[in-house]
């Protein structure tokens, strides 16, 4: 018997003795298993339910009291399948970690023998490595409880590539319902560094993102009369050119502003001038007032070349922001940023720690912050072949049908590394 105790005692101390490296080398093999099936597996936005029953299920495996299907959309008929895992361990601060799990609709081209097997849907912006990562933090908490207090909040948030899940979680009363956070972190793989390194970038990170369509209404008629009508393609090309205008002439250059008309739908046939053009434009700024700056001038452009041509009042074009596919930018604390870089570098070494420059794309992480009273910070992971960075060859970007994280066992590790080490910072 003594024998016995004696035994659990080694044990007990040989495990409080392992390393963070150490613990994950013990957990990588289950891991990779996880992030192939999820990868072979993938669902579109506001479709995650097998996903999210999966996060949900390693969660309360692991310990941590999960909720399912958190969040309302502003369409009431549809199912938000938000998780949010809490772990409480006594006195100290609460710390809030989201993953996201949604996939896109391309069809993968990656030649990998776990590609996906949902046709025309891909996790090509690598939310699976995201969700693996997650989970292997959530094993690392749970195993390193007594080394730390306070409280962790888990977040597994839906629609992320349509803007749209973290803003239901929240309106789903996530602060009210669950802890409210004192600090807010998230990862991203990023698709053009180099694996191993760990990219950070205090202050703006991402940029806000507006969807904005414009429908150009004109006065149709015979295209061998253009005199008695209105032509919205001319209208409507003279817009498209005139926006650029807002960026190279109204706006600083020191404001990063983008502008692009992605979409331009008019007409059916050679000789017939229509009465509608549609313009789907995506728009990125940084600054609220520049973003809101931007926006009133995308419509004034559009009502001021319609009135130099002619049209009436009521045909006016139609200028809709689409604020549930709006999302504010996404900005890293700096006091936050700088605290969480150096925590992570006494982990990984200050030699994989990149300062990286601000980007246009988007992501909703943002919205946890509560437009930055809560202190948040997202750190993006290299993933990219070392081997093909050396030699200069063309990575693919995220969203790429051929996007894939490579090696993948060391952005996994590298993934875990910086979570675990920036949640045990906070809760020392």
């Amino acid at each position: 018997m003594r024998r016995l105790g004696l035994a659990l005692v080694l044990t007990t101390m040989s495990l409080n003795a392992q390393t963070l490296a150490e613990r994950i080398d013990r957990e990588i093999p289950s891991l990779l298993d996880t992030y192939r099936a999820l990868h072979a597996a993938p669902e579109l936005s506001m479709q995650e339910q097998k996903t999210a029953a999966v996060v949900a299920s390693r969660l309360r495996q692991l310990g941590y009291e999960v909720t399912e299907r958190v969040g309302k959309y502003g369409d009431a008929s549809a199912t938000c399948y938000g998780v949010v895992a809490v772990m409480r361990n006594g006195k100290g601060p609460v710390v809030l970690l989201r993953t996201d799990m949604d996939a896109l609709p391309v069809t993968e081209q990656t030649g990998l023998p776990y590609a996906s097997t949902n046709a025309n849907v891909m996790h090509a912006c690598g939310h699976d490595l995201h969700m693996t990562a997650f989970l292997g933090t959530a094993t690392m908490l749970a195993d390193l409880k007594s080394r730390w207090h306070g409280t962790v909040v888990l977040i597994g948030q839906p629609a992320e590539e349509v803007v749209k899940g973290a803003e239901a979680m929240l309106r789903d009363g996530l602060y009210e319902r669950f802890p409210k956070p004192d600090y807010a972190l998230a990862i991203h793989d990023w698709a053009v560094l180099e694996a191993g390194k760990v990219g950070i970038r205090p202050g703006y990170v991402m940029a806000n993102g507006d969807s904005v369509d414009i429908i150009v209404r004109g006065i149709s008629g015979h295209g061998a009369s253009p005199q008695s009508t209105k032509d919205p393609v001319v209208i409507a090309s003279e817009i498209v050119m005139t926006l650029q205008t807002i960026v190279s002439r109204e706006s600083s250059p020191l404001d990063p502003v983008i502008i692009t008309v992605g979409s331009i739908h008019g007409g059916t046939k050679r000789n017939i001038i229509p009465d509608e053009v549609k313009l789907q434009l995506t728009v990125r700024t940084y600054k609220p007032e520049v973003r809101q700056r931007v926006l009133a001038s995308i419509e004034r452009v559009a009502k001021g070349i319609a009135q130099a041509a002619g049209l009436p009042d009521d045909r006016m074009p139609i200028v809709n922001i689409l604020t549930d596919e709006s999302t504010p930018a996404t900005y890293n604390d700096p006091v936050l940023t700088q605290r969480m870089s150096a925590a992570v570098a006494r982990q990984i070494g200050e030699k994989n720690i990149v300062e990286i420059d601000p980007v246009m794309v988007s992501e909703d992480f943002a919205r946890y912050s509560l437009d930055h009273r809560i202190p948040a910070t997202l750190l993006l992971i290299g993933a990219a072949d070392p081997a093909k960075v050396a030699s200069g060859a063309p990575l693919p970007s995220l969203h790429s049908s051929k996007f894939a994280p490579a090696p993948v066992d060391l952005v996994l590790r590298r993934a875990i590394e910086s979570e675990v080490a920036m949640a045990m910072d906070l809760l020392r």
